[in-house]
This record gives C-alpha cells, structure tokens and sequence, in this order.
C-alpha cells in the first residue's frame, strides 16, 4: 500500500490551528505518519512561514490600532470644540452671575483638549523644579 500524500494545503490547516498547532494534529487530520508531515515542514521550513505571517499580522493589527487611537482623538477633539463653542456661546447671552456653568463647561472642554493633543494640564503639568527636588530627596535618603 503506497504511503498517502499531504494535500497541498497542508501548510494552511497547520497555521490555521493556532497556538495549539503540532505536527501530531495535522498527522491524525490528514491520516499520514507524523514523520510524513515532519518531512514536508521541514522541506518547506513550515517554523518561517509561520513566524512570517504572524510577524504580518502583528504589524498589520498595530497598524489598525495606531488608526484607530488617531480616529477616536478626531473624534473626541471634534466633541470638545462643540462643547467649547456651546460654552461661549452660553457666556456672550447669560448674566455673569448665571455664566458658572458655561465657565466649567468651557474650563473642561479645553483641559481635555489639551489632554488628547498630548499637552500638559493641571493633572499632567509638573514642573522640573518638582522633579529635581524629588530627585535629589530620593538619591540622598539613606537606607540601612
């Protein structure tokens, strides 16, 4: 009885497997000796094939994400600047004694302006003075 053949798309039900992926599960799926599919792997270097894809598919979800980080900052900087203009817009018609909650109102929209922008605010800000002082604490405490 002749010693059966893989299929050519052997290599595709292998990286399809997943993490769980062995040669014993391709053996049992396509009823040949693990050694058959051993010999076909390492004929056709089925580890860099592998690593070559998932290495593609690493980057092209880094990708997506980088995409999808720089769309939700549109998107929340658009919100923002409605919110900064409804804010004004409040503070030109109402009294300056009713005007408090278009001033919170504007005071959040443009902290969190600047938050997705990257820049600093009160949370954020601190100042290099700070950070040598703390520095300089730290470097100079003793432990025993």
């Amino acid at each position: 009885m002749p010693a059966k053949r893989l299929p050519a798309d052997a290599f595709e039900y292998y990286f399809g497997l997943g993490a769980g992926r062995s040669y014993r599960s391709v053996a049992d799926h396509f009823e040949v000796s693990k050694s058959t599919v051993a010999n076909l792997a390492a004929k056709e270097d089925w580890p860099r094939l592998v690593a070559e894809r998932e290495q593609k598919a690493k980057s092209q979800a880094e990708v997506q994400a980088v995409e999808s980080l720089e769309e939700m900052c549109t998107r929340h900087i658009k919100v923002l600047k409605l919110v900064q203009r409804k804010a004004l817009e409040a503070l030109r018609t109402m009294p300056i004694t009713n005007a408090m909650d278009a001033v919170r109102a504007l005071d959040m929209a443009v902290k969190q302006e600047r938050l997705v922008r990257g820049e600093p605010t009160d949370r954020t800000a601190v100042g290099i003075e700070q950070v040598i002082k703390e520095e300089y604490e730290r470097w100079l405490t003793t432990t025993e």
